[in-house]
């Protein structure tokens, strides 16, 4: 079997794949711009994971020496305003350095859409544009071209969902009434591994659907019905702007409007598969799931906690890699503001860190949740995050997890917690808990701070202007934390 490189494997799509190319046998290496995001997944003692980053030519061609297959599956969405340059500097860059180690073949995850349509959204313009960017050179290509991507945690199955839960009934732009090929995301991994096995020098654009062409409208009829909902009404109006559009699925949905926009212009565009791929005549990769059974799928998937990977999990595009973190030394990146809270609890350590660990999502955040609310609601209308994207499983966090409007940066079982935030503001900013024995010798002691590195005196004034709310929220905190971890029922001894 080849030896297969990952691009993007702490992202969605990516992060499915590993296990399902180790499960055919591949040797898998990962390339990864934080090796800590895979820290915690279940196959990670399988790969080789190597940290770097598509645009750097000269790591590339170390990272592919003796690699037959690599896997593009990296861009820009949601990302700046020059993400279409971006993207084609990545896509030269991975090309030229795949032909220089001697890759045999590029594998690359690109969008349905008519390459002779002239509406055809930036994004999706830029998409092909990486597979003719990609296939511009002696190593050849297999791109695949696949529409919404159905399946617990994708971004296109949380915008559906949230839109069909939340609303009963709603005013909608015409693209609702535009079709569109959808694809579980079961269907797309086997494609992608079967691609791998292609060994001739052909390159090849792979257009992949499943069996049926629907109107988002017809989608959200399905999913309701799926999901036992009463059936929602739908009503669209030709007004509503994409800009107008992507700003209400940012309110609606856990989706920042950033991410919302790219998927809301690529709705615009009828998506369908216009040639059968001969990859499906092979025998080779199972026949396609309907779409009402890749919905069934995806909402068990949800409901059994069993989401391997999310939309969220691949962080927001545009964050800088440079901004010192609560573990450099003082001086490393200027000041930095910190509200430190500590609390004593009767639990034992391992108790304290279930409980902490336990936070957010469906349990809140142990005080004035109004408060925490209105932050979510605040952040969400100035194109953020907001609060609704929740958790991946109730209790357990990995590090790279979504949780609310923050993520998992660190977590040392029994000592820390540490969370990033990715609400707009002006600085960065942590939430870090540390479990210590309590001096006393029973039980447990608990440190929380609060850490803050502000951007200019905009972002210093945005931390003194919350300090009455920190006297309300964090120290009660962490005391009510403390506290909750003695309400813990203590373990089952096994005989």
């Amino acid at each position: 079997m080849p030896v297969v490189l990952v691009t993007g494997a702490t992202g969605y799509i990516g992060g499915r794949l590993v296990p399902v190319l180790l499960e055919a046998g591949h040797q898998v290496r990962c390339l990864v711009r934080n090796p800590s995001k895979l820290a915690d997944a279940l196959w990670v003692d399988d790969v080789e994971v190597v940290k770097g980053d598509v645009t750097d030519r000269q790591a590339l061609e170390e990272v592919m020496a003796g690699v037959d297959v690599s896997y593009y599956l990296v861009h820009s969405m949601g990302g700046p305003a020059s993400f279409d340059e971006e993207d084609r500097r990545a896509a030269t860059c991975f090309r030229d350095a795949a032909a220089a180690a001697g890759v045999a073949r590029i594998i690359y995850l690109g969008g349905l859409g008519r390459d002779d349509d002239p509406t055809l959204s930036r994004h999706l313009r830029s998409r092909h544009e990486v597979g003719r960017v990609l296939a511009d050179g002696p190593v050849p290509v297999s791109e695949l071209r696949a529409a919404l991507i159905i399946g617990s945690g994708s971004a296109s199955f949380e915008m559906l969902r949230y839109l069909v839960e939340v609303l009963p009934a709603m005013i909608t732009p015409r693209w609702v009434d535009i079709r569109c090929q959808p694809i579980a995301i079961r269907d797309v991994l086997a494609r992608l591994v079967a691609a791998a096995e292609r060994t001739d020098g052909v390159s090849e654009v792979l257009e992949v659907g499943g069996p049926d062409v629907l109107t988002y409208r017809q989608m959200m009829h399905t999913y309701a019905e799926v999901a036992g909902l009463p059936r929602r009404l739908v009503v669209s109006i030709p007004l509503l702007t994409p800009k107008l559009s992507s700003l209400w699925v940012g309110l609606v949905t856990p989706l920042p409007s950033g991410l919302a926009k790219p998927l809301v212009q690529s709705q615009m565009n009828e998506v369908v598969v216009t040639e059968t791929a001969p990859i499906e005549q092979t025998g080779k990769v199972p026949p396609p799931l309907p779409f009402r059974s890749a919905v069934e799928l995806a909402l068990k998937s949800s409901a059994d906690i069993q989401v391997a990977t999310r939309w969220s999990d691949a962080g927001l595009p545009g964050q800088s890699p440079a901004l010192p973190l609560p573990s450099d030394p003082e001086w490393a990146g200027g000041s930095i503001l910190i509200d430190e809270q500590s609390a004593t609890s009767a639990a034992s350590e391992s108790a304290l860190f279930a409980t902490v660990s336990g936070i957010g999502g469906g349990r809140g955040w142990y005080v004035t949740p109004l408060l925490w609310s209105a932050r979510g609601w605040v952040d969400k209308l100035i194109g953020g995050v907001g609060m609704r994207r929740g958790r991946r499983h109730p209790d357990q966090l990995w590090v790279g997890d979504a949780l609310d409007f923050w993520r998992v940066e660190a977590v040392e079982r029994d000592r820390l917690v540490r969370l990033s935030a990715e609400m707009k503001l002006p600085g960065k900013a942590w939430l870090e808990w540390r479990i210590d024995p309590d001096p006393s010798g029973t039980g447990s002691r608990l440190t929380q701070r609060a850490i803050f590195y502000p951007r200019g005196l905009t972002g210093r004034l945005y931390w003194y202007s919350l300090i009455p709310f920190h006297v309300v929220i964090f120290a009660r905190m962490a005391r009510r934390i403390a506290a909750a971890a003695e309400q813990r029922p203590a373990p089952i001894a096994l005989p």
